[in-house]
């Protein structure tokens, strides 16, 4: 078991936040990410960062930061919310950040944008992680994601991608050898989106599809070659060095050890 996977958080109040931090201190869990969307963003982002700072200094915490989720009257003020964010991250050494746009991007207000803006700023030094969907081009029609990669990684802010879950195995692999090619000269923290196979996520995933996030239909006909599949991708981000984050609930002794008997037998 890799000591640097890292487990998503969800939660609705600083109450079930609480319950799974300590469930996670109880498992030896020390690296924890915390997601911006559904009803973790504006007060409760804010609230969460302040009592996860003041409460539990032992965790490694990546605090996902959607500027859609956090746009606030307009873009100055969204940037001025932002950049103090990024100040703050500063003191604290188990605190990064990972940089998105959102499920809907604001007009001059994504994360390109962002970035360009912060690199005129001045004695401030800051690493921020962004996102890379392999799957855009292929199963989407979107062509732009290479290209915005790259004036990401021209600022010279960057030090993590961490890649959007899907199911091909070859189209991810194209995508991690293009990204080393551009990135040769730096050093880069790679990180991926992974799920445990279950019915409830199959049935989940069917009944309501997640935007822009791809999943063979027979994946989610036989549960089988969703395992098999889970397999695949676990031994490939080992081959990769790249480190699983796993999004899946973990918040329960028999889930957690699903999660990591699944990962020692697979890995």
């Amino acid at each position: 078991m890799d000591n640097n996977t890292r487990f998503e958080l969800s939660f609705k109040n600083i109450s079930q936040l609480e319950k799974k931090l300590n469930f996670c201190k109880l498992n030896n869990i020390k690296n924890i990410n915390i997601p911006c969307k559904g009803t973790i963003k504006k007060d409760l982002f804010n609230s969460t960062i302040k009592y996860i700072s003041k409460n539990y200094k032992e965790f490694n915490v990546t605090y996902h930061y959607s500027l859609y989720h956090q746009y606030s009257k307009n873009k100055e003020k969204s940037y001025q919310d932002f950049l103090d964010f990024v100040k703050n991250s500063q003191f604290n050494r188990n605190y990064g950040i990972l940089l998105v746009s959102g499920s809907n991007k604001k007009k001059n207000f994504e994360s390109v944008d962002v970035l360009a803006y912060l690199k005129k700023e001045k004695n401030l030094k800051v690493n921020l992680g962004v996102a890379y969907n392999p799957y855009l081009k292929k199963y989407y029609n979107v062509t732009s994601e290479r290209e915005r990669f790259e004036r990401k990684i021209s600022t010279g802010l960057i030090n993590s991608i961490w890649f959007q879950y899907g199911t091909d195995i070859k189209v991810i692999q194209n995508e991690v050898t293009y990204l080393k090619s551009i990135t040769k000269d730096e050093k880069l923290n790679l990180f991926g989106s992974l799920f445990i196979p279950s019915k409830l996520f199959i049935a989940q995933f069917k009944f309501r599809p997640w935007k822009e996030v791809y999943i063979s239909e027979k994946y989610l006909y036989t549960l089988d070659n969703f395992f098999d599949f889970t397999c695949d991708l676990v031994s490939f981000y080992k081959n990769n060095n790249i480190t699983p984050v796993i999004e899946s609930d973990f918040s329960t002794s028999e889930k957690l050890d699903s999660v990591y008997s699944f990962l020692e037998n697979e890995g």
